[in-house]
Protein backbone atom coordinates (compact mmCIF):
# COMPACT_ATOMS: atom_id res chain seq x y z
CA UNK A 1 0.00 0.00 0.00
CA UNK A 2 3.08 2.40 -0.48
CA UNK A 3 1.98 5.27 -2.05
CA UNK A 4 -1.95 4.75 -1.40
CA UNK A 5 -3.79 6.43 1.45
CA UNK A 6 -5.80 4.41 3.84
CA UNK A 7 -9.77 4.96 2.70
CA UNK A 8 -12.35 4.55 4.69
CA UNK A 9 -13.26 1.43 2.56
CA UNK A 10 -10.27 -0.25 3.70
CA UNK A 11 -10.61 -0.05 7.15
CA UNK A 12 -14.39 -1.37 6.86
CA UNK A 13 -13.41 -4.50 4.93
CA UNK A 14 -10.89 -5.41 7.53
CA UNK A 15 -12.61 -7.01 10.72
CA UNK A 16 -10.34 -6.00 13.72
CA UNK A 17 -9.70 -2.38 12.39
CA UNK A 18 -13.59 -1.98 11.80
CA UNK A 19 -13.88 -3.18 15.27
CA UNK A 20 -11.38 -1.16 16.12
CA UNK A 21 -13.21 1.81 14.39
CA UNK A 22 -16.49 1.74 15.89
CA UNK A 23 -15.39 0.94 19.61
CA UNK A 24 -12.96 3.96 19.56
CA UNK A 25 -16.55 5.75 18.04
CA UNK A 26 -18.43 4.41 20.80
CA UNK A 27 -15.56 5.42 23.80
CA UNK A 28 -14.88 8.73 22.12
CA UNK A 29 -18.96 9.58 22.26
CA UNK A 30 -19.41 8.13 25.57
CA UNK A 31 -16.71 9.28 27.43
CA UNK A 32 -17.40 13.23 25.36
CA UNK A 33 -21.16 13.04 26.52
CA UNK A 34 -20.08 11.63 30.37
CA UNK A 35 -17.41 14.41 30.85
CA UNK A 36 -19.40 17.12 29.74
CA UNK A 37 -22.15 15.89 32.20
CA UNK A 38 -19.32 15.57 34.44
CA UNK A 39 -18.78 19.17 34.23
CA UNK A 40 -22.12 20.32 34.54
CA UNK A 41 -23.10 18.50 37.88
CA UNK A 42 -19.60 19.69 39.36
CA UNK A 43 -20.00 22.85 38.11
CA UNK A 44 -23.67 23.18 39.98
CA UNK A 45 -21.85 21.74 43.28
CA UNK A 46 -22.17 17.78 42.94
CA UNK A 47 -19.26 16.14 45.05
CA UNK A 48 -16.87 14.78 42.11
CA UNK A 49 -16.40 11.00 43.62
CA UNK A 50 -20.30 10.94 44.20
CA UNK A 51 -21.05 11.89 41.20
CA UNK A 52 -18.52 9.49 38.88
CA UNK A 53 -20.02 6.54 41.74
CA UNK A 54 -23.52 7.06 40.42
CA UNK A 55 -21.97 7.88 36.69
CA UNK A 56 -19.89 5.21 35.73
CA UNK A 57 -22.47 2.27 35.91
CA UNK A 58 -24.84 4.05 33.42
CA UNK A 59 -22.00 5.26 31.02
CA UNK A 60 -20.39 1.33 31.25
CA UNK A 61 -24.25 0.53 30.34
CA UNK A 62 -24.26 2.56 27.58
CA UNK A 63 -21.09 1.29 26.05
CA UNK A 64 -22.13 -2.04 26.72
CA UNK A 65 -25.38 -1.11 24.44
CA UNK A 66 -23.08 0.79 21.64
CA UNK A 67 -19.83 -2.16 21.86
CA UNK A 68 -22.09 -5.06 21.99
CA UNK A 69 -24.40 -4.08 19.06
CA UNK A 70 -22.49 -1.72 16.69
CA UNK A 71 -18.73 -2.34 17.71
CA UNK A 72 -18.49 -5.78 17.61
CA UNK A 73 -21.71 -7.05 16.39
CA UNK A 74 -22.07 -9.97 19.28
CA UNK A 75 -24.59 -12.41 18.50
CA UNK A 76 -23.98 -14.72 21.35
CA UNK A 77 -25.83 -15.38 24.80
CA UNK A 78 -26.03 -11.47 26.23
CA UNK A 79 -26.33 -12.75 30.00
CA UNK A 80 -22.64 -14.14 29.53
CA UNK A 81 -21.87 -11.07 27.85
CA UNK A 82 -23.02 -8.98 30.32
CA UNK A 83 -21.09 -11.23 33.19
CA UNK A 84 -17.74 -11.00 30.97
CA UNK A 85 -18.67 -7.33 30.63
CA UNK A 86 -18.84 -6.31 34.35
CA UNK A 87 -15.36 -9.14 34.90
CA UNK A 88 -13.69 -7.10 32.70
CA UNK A 89 -14.35 -3.53 33.51
CA UNK A 90 -13.70 -4.55 37.17
CA UNK A 91 -9.93 -5.44 35.87
CA UNK A 92 -10.06 -1.82 33.95
CA UNK A 93 -10.60 -0.01 36.93
CA UNK A 94 -8.14 -2.03 38.65
CA UNK A 95 -5.61 -1.12 36.09
CA UNK A 96 -6.70 2.49 36.59
CA UNK A 97 -6.68 2.50 39.91
CA UNK A 98 -3.27 1.21 40.32
CA UNK A 99 -1.90 2.96 37.51
CA UNK A 100 -2.44 6.18 39.39
CA UNK A 101 -1.37 5.10 42.68
CA UNK A 102 1.97 4.01 40.95
CA UNK A 103 3.23 7.15 39.03
CA UNK A 104 1.11 9.81 41.16
CA UNK A 105 1.36 8.64 44.73
CA UNK A 106 4.22 6.42 44.78
CA UNK A 107 6.13 8.04 41.60
CA UNK A 108 5.06 12.08 42.26
CA UNK A 109 4.05 12.06 38.28
CA UNK A 110 0.72 14.84 37.60
CA UNK A 111 -2.26 13.26 38.18
CA UNK A 112 -3.73 14.90 34.68
CA UNK A 113 -0.99 13.23 32.50
CA UNK A 114 -1.09 9.85 34.33
CA UNK A 115 -4.61 9.67 33.68
CA UNK A 116 -4.49 10.72 30.11
CA UNK A 117 -1.97 7.86 29.72
CA UNK A 118 -4.12 5.68 31.93
CA UNK A 119 -7.54 5.77 29.72
CA UNK A 120 -5.28 5.07 26.49
CA UNK A 121 -3.74 1.96 28.37
CA UNK A 122 -7.19 0.78 29.53
CA UNK A 123 -8.81 1.41 26.33
CA UNK A 124 -6.67 -0.86 24.79
CA UNK A 125 -6.74 -3.68 27.43
CA UNK A 126 -10.52 -3.10 26.87
CA UNK A 127 -10.42 -3.86 23.34
CA UNK A 128 -8.74 -6.60 23.51
CA UNK A 129 -10.78 -8.41 26.20
CA UNK A 130 -13.68 -7.53 24.60
CA UNK A 131 -13.04 -8.61 21.19
CA UNK A 132 -11.60 -11.96 22.60
CA UNK A 133 -13.53 -12.72 25.77
CA UNK A 134 -16.54 -10.56 26.33
CA UNK A 135 -18.23 -10.43 22.27
CA UNK A 136 -16.10 -13.07 20.80
CA UNK A 137 -16.97 -14.23 17.15
CA UNK A 138 -15.80 -17.94 16.16
CA UNK A 139 -12.39 -17.78 15.12
CA UNK A 140 -11.36 -14.85 17.82
CA UNK A 141 -13.19 -16.46 20.38
CA UNK A 142 -10.80 -17.35 23.81
CA UNK A 143 -12.11 -20.75 24.92
CA UNK A 144 -13.50 -19.64 27.70
CA UNK A 145 -16.59 -22.03 29.72
CA UNK A 146 -19.41 -19.71 31.20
Amino acid sequence: MVGKSVSFKWITRHHTFAQLFRYGLVGAVTNLLGYLIYLLFTYWGVEPKVLITFMYPVGAAIGFLGNRQWAFAHEGVVWKSIARYCITHFFGYLMNLSILFLFVDELGYTHQWVQAAAIVLVAGFLFVAFKYFVFPRGEDALRVRA
